[in-house]
């Protein structure tokens, strides 16, 4: 970086030519796996250096704890998300809402990773495709007539 005469800091095009190389995730759950991996493979003592993947990403594993971690401060999950996300983040698999014993699991890493996907949108760390909505079943409700 240089400073010109204002004293303004000034970046260089080769700043913004690596962030060219950039490739967010398209999804807050592949952001959340690529996540785990990599705290995974630091607890297992490797060393996570910055572009030394095959991709380069927009963030660090540490970003992406950071939003969990504010939302978890701001009450939007509770440690029954953290955790089904710890465990089946480890798994690097999500849990599958046809099994029965993985259907409570399954709600909880939905409510999170829909909770997630906007912080880290926000911070260009998703860029895919905003996820839809689930299909809802409309019920009628039968009131009592009125007296």
């Amino acid at each position: 970086m240089t400073r010109p005469a204002s004293g303004a800091l000034r970046t260089t095009s080769t700043t913004l030519s690596s962030m060219d190389k950039v490739q967010p995730f398209h999804s807050a759950e592949e952001a959340w796996f690529w996540t785990m991996a990599a705290l995974v493979a630091r607890r297992d003592g490797a060393r996570i250096v910055s572009g030394r993947g095959l991709v380069s990403r927009p963030c660090e594993p540490d970003d992406v704890v950071k939003c969990l971690d504010r939302l978890y401060r701001h009450r939007r999950i509770d440690l029954a998300h953290a955790r089904i996300m710890r465990i089946w983040g480890e798994r690097g698999t999500a849990p599958d809402p046809t099994v029965l014993r993985e259907r409570g699991d399954h709600r909880l890493w939905r409510e999170a990773m829909e909770r997630l996907d906007w912080p880290l949108r926000m911070k260009g760390i998703v860029a895919g495709p905003e996820p839809r909505a689930e299909s809802a079943e409309v019920v009628s409700l039968a009131l009592p007539p009125l007296a």
